[in-house]
């Protein structure tokens, strides 16, 4: 499996599911109360969708010191496990709620940028974030994933990689999560080459990762 620079797999002793061996991880201040060995923090799967997708082996392109725009930040959990990789990470996030813990997050990365704005409007944040980055990863919950995606494309260079976990659930509860998929699919080929996909399971029900770049 290629992991970017800056993440590992270390040995994490303990008990349950507060620790398990050779967990992926990166270095930096812990933040959702994760276990910290030398300071290298576990990575936990089971609350990140980039972190899933990673251990179920997808070759995402990600690489120590990518520029990134993260998409969905929340409170920050997968997020300042990015940060603690890449460069500059500017990291939009809708609810204010959650932005206040993600600026907590931040005072420890000088490269992570909260953003209290709606990955829906990408020019709302144009003017803050540069263009020519090299990642978009994503992870909102809402409908539209793939329009949220193509929406926000300008940003990317043209050999930039979006990692994105679409959530059927998000899309439509009631249908199934299959036909879902395809159609996200389908729209994100109107703007990207879609390069691999890879259920969730068995950290996340009903999620998509997909990996692909701008056409």
């Amino acid at each position: 499996m290629s992991l970017p620079d800056g993440v590992e797999r270390r040995d994490f002793e303990g008990d349950g599911d507060e620790a398990d061996a050779q967990s992926l991880a990166t270095r930096g201040d812990p933040v959702y109360g994760e276990p910290v060995v030398e300071g290298w923090r576990r990575w936990n799967p089971d609350r990140s969708k980039l972190g899933a997708t990673l251990e179920l082996g997808v070759d995402t392109g990600l690489a120590g010191g990518d520029s990134v725009l993260y998409l969905g930040a929340a409170n920050g959990t997968t997020v300042s496990h990015v940060a603690d990789f890449a460069g500059p990470t500017y990291a939009v996030e809708f609810a204010p709620r959650s932005t206040r813990d993600l600026l907590d997050v931040a005072e420890d990365r000088q490269n992570l940028f909260p953003l209290l704005k709606d990955a829906r409007k990408p020019e709302t944040y144009a003017h803050v974030v540069e263009s020519g980055l090299d990642a978009i990863v994503q992870d909102v919950a809402t409908r539209g994933q793939a329009d949220v995606a193509l929406a926000n494309r300008q940003f990317l260079a043209d050999d930039g990689r979006l990692v994105a976990a679409i959530k059927a659930r998000s899309e439509d509860v009631t249908r199934d999560p299959e036909a879902v998929f395809a159609d996200a699919l389908d729209t994100l080929r109107e703007g990207y080459e879609v390069l691999a996909t890879e259920r969730l399971e068995p950290f996340h029900d009903d999620h998509l990762a997909v990996v692909a770049t701008p056409l």
